[in-house]
């Protein structure tokens, strides 16, 4: 599959901070590729150099073989985008904002009334399409955003954080929306701190920290970069000092790694049956109180934990 989205050395620095540090990637056609990492990684200012909205410090993007930089007007042509916040007027009502936003596209009023109605449909709001935007809970507002981003039918949908801050119902409801529009054909550029959702959604992941890309591959080619292991999730009760607990089992022979996240304790182990009994021993006799534990296979958290130290949901200062 040939790319459409090409970045190539991107960097981006406010003064003597730098945001993104020298990133590279491509994007195939038909792919759902999503960028996986903590709050504050650089994820949305990647996706705002994409589109043209931040300009690049050094580097270059290309959209379907343009320029960001050089020719922004036709690599935009080609993308959609879905912003992290809410671009929809409260007082307008969901098929007004539409066709707000579709005029802003230029879009010709036959297309534009047939493209809002789809969109509609396919967010499930067309029902509720007269209603105002103010009067929505906010996973409908985050489906009326996809819908805006859809209007004038993409090559590409650039998709920052579209579950933060809803209802699982909701975001059951956008995952599935993903999958159907990447079924049908559109390339998508997700981005995300939830590992659940780049585990299900994606054919290829990108992992940042700092501003940095630290590994590119599908899961199974990035799971097998911790080879074998296998992470225990200690759930603890909270008010714990599990930074404390975390050092104190890392000592441990069999113990690769551990972090915290939360109330949890994440630990990657060589063998989860033979870590497991000297895990919770030194976990009790330094008094602290288990509700649960789960012992999974490996995964993008623990890839991540493996690379950094830290827990995936960890946010970068």
């Amino acid at each position: 599959m040939s790319a459409v989205v090409e970045l190539s050395n991107l960097v981006k620095k406010y003064g003597e901070r730098t945001v993104v540090d020298n990133v590279s990637f491509e994007i195939r056609q038909g792919e759902i590729f999503s960028l996986l990492g903590p709050n504050g990684a650089g994820k949305t200012t990647i996706l705002s150099m994409i589109c043209g909205v931040v300009q690049p410090t050094s580097g270059e993007a290309r959209i379907g073989g343009y320029s960001i930089v050089r020719e922004p007007m036709k690599a935009k042509a080609l993308l959609g985008v879905v912003p992290q916040e809410i671009a929809l007027y409260d007082t307008l009502s969901a098929r007004d904002n539409l066709f707000f936003w579709g005029r802003m596209y230029g879009m010709e009023s036959a297309r534009l009334k047939r493209r809002v109605e789809e969109v509609l449909e396919l967010t499930g709001l067309r029902d509720r399409a007269k209603e105002r935007i103010k009067t929505f809970s906010g996973g409908m507002k985050r489906r009326i955003n996809i819908a805006a981003g859809l209007l004038q039918e993409p090559q590409i949908l650039l998709m920052d954080e579209p579950t933060v801050g809803i209802d699982p119902q909701s975001r059951r409801a956008i995952l599935d929306t993903v999958k159907e529009l990447n079924a049908a054909g559109l390339t998508v550029l997700y981005t995300t701190h939830y590992m659940e959702e780049a585990q299900e959604l994606s054919h290829r992941v990108g992992i940042l920290d700092y501003g940095r890309l630290i590994a590119l591959g599908t899961q199974a080619e990035l799971t097998r970069t911790v080879g074998e292991h296998e992470a225990l999730y200690l759930q603890l009760e909270d008010g714990q000092m599990l930074d404390q607990l975390a050092a104190e089992l890392r000592s441990l022979p069999g113990v690769l790694e551990a972090s915290t996240t939360d109330s949890q304790v994440i630990v990657i182990v060589s063998e989860a049956s033979s870590a497991l009994p000297p895990v919770l021993a030194r976990t009790a006799g330094l008094g602290f109180k288990v509700r649960s534990v789960e012992i999974q296979e490996p995964n993008l958290e623990a890839v991540f934990l493996s690379l950094t130290g830290r827990a995936l949901r960890d946010e970068v200062e």
